[in-house]
């Protein structure tokens, strides 16, 4: 079997398949590229089991085959090309040889048949939305997820699909991000819980991108086709928290601020917190806004004032200045509102410009007990 294909084409490609492969392997054939080849076609493929990804490339050949390549060494040859045409041959003494404008380089190879097959998904749902919409969503929320080993459906983000709009949530049960979409919409209902590790990939791959993409979903897999890109994968199994329950819905106490004047007076403020609770305690009372933090086991403490709008009662509440940091660097808005009820609820809160028509994004903060 051979073929010929553009060097930086093939290492643009496989960089993105890349992304899929673990260091570590239990089956020492996932640390490989599937390649498939049919005539001009060639079907690129990575896998770790739960995820795998392919890619269609254009090649000149005329011939058929499967083969598996060592990833890292194709990669890191690849890397070291200038822009040229390779010629692959798959020889029959187990290598692969690979030649340039200047040099012939031999890869053993292992069989093809061996590598697993990616599932097939049987009577899926399916849905379209925008790569960079999908993109936003993701970017959005997923810092938002846990990594609780307890409790698998927290680490992952939950996709509400309906007639009325698309819903991505993400939670660790100290902070909670909900985004929707009310300008898109699903054939029919539907939720599944997607894992970081594809959502991460295919948050690279579509940022700022305006193809397609078509999600097909059923009970335990999702698929993902969009250019001439798939990925499959395992959902995680499990109900998701019902999420709109701890949502407080009377919030009487508004405070509307510049968001990066918070967020840096926010991150300031807190390297004087407590290295353990990173406790930052807000103090707000008529238009001001007093953020302040103490170590008392150093006695290195802080404070800032910062003008704001404020409807509402004078209180006192404390956050981890972590997830507040967190939480408003996601946003991209100007100002942004903080709505309160008391100073052992949850805090929402919401960017107050900067979004698209039909896009909506709430985040919810947990407090911390202050101790006067």
């Amino acid at each position: 079997m051979k073929f010929i294909v553009s060097s930086s084409y093939l290492l643009k490609q496989l960089q993105v398949l890349g992304g899929v492969i673990n260091s570590s392997n239990t089956l020492p054939i996932l640390d490989n590229f599937l390649f498939e080849l049919d005539n001009n076609t060639l079907t690129v493929s990575g896998s770790d089991l739960e995820t795998t990804m392919s890619a269609k490339l254009e090649v000149e050949s005329s011939d058929t085959g499967v083969v598996a390549v060592p990833a890292r060494l194709l990669l890191d040859t690849l890397k070291t090309f200038p822009e040229q045409p390779l010629t692959f041959v798959v020889g029959d003494n187990n290598t692969v040889e690979i030649s340039s404008n200047h040099g012939k380089y031999a890869l053993a190879y292992a069989d093809g048949e061996e590598f697993p097959k990616a599932v097939e998904l049987e009577d899926p749902s399916s849905t379209t939305i925008l790569g960079d919409i999908l993109a936003t969503a993701i970017s959005k929320t997923i810092f938002a997820t846990g990594n609780d080993d307890l409790r698998p459906v927290m680490s992952g983000v939950f996709f509400q699909f309906s007639t009325e709009g698309l819903t991505f949530v993400a939670t660790d049960a100290h902070k909670l991000v909900k985004y929707s979409r009310a300008d898109l919409k699903a054939s029919q209902t539907a939720e599944f819980i997607m894992p970081k590790k594809p959502l991460n990939l295919l948050k690279g791959i579509l940022a700022g991108s305006d193809t397609d993409v078509a999600i097909e979903y059923n009970e335990s897999n999702a698929k993902f086709s969009f250019d001439n890109i798939e990925l499959i994968c395992r959902l995680i199994d499990g109900k998701y928290p019902n999420y709109e329950a701890v949502i407080p819905k009377e919030n009487p106490n508004k405070l509307i601020i510049a968001r990066n004047q918070f967020l840096n007076s926010v991150k300031r403020v807190s390297i004087f917190s407590n290295k353990t609770t990173h406790q930052i305690r807000l103090k707000i009372a008529g238009a001001e806004l007093n953020v302040s933090a103490e170590d008392i086991d150093y006695s290195n403490k802080a404070e800032e004032r910062l003008t704001c709008d404020y409807q509402g009662d004078d209180m006192q509440i404390g956050f981890n200045s972590r997830f507040l940091s967190e939480m408003l660097s996601n946003l991209n808005a100007d100002d942004v509102q903080l709505e309160m009820s008391l100073p052992n609820r949850a805090g929402i809160l919401t960017p107050v410009d900067g979004l698209d028509e039909g896009e909506n994004v709430t985040m919810l903060v947990m407090p911390v007990m202050l101790n006067n």
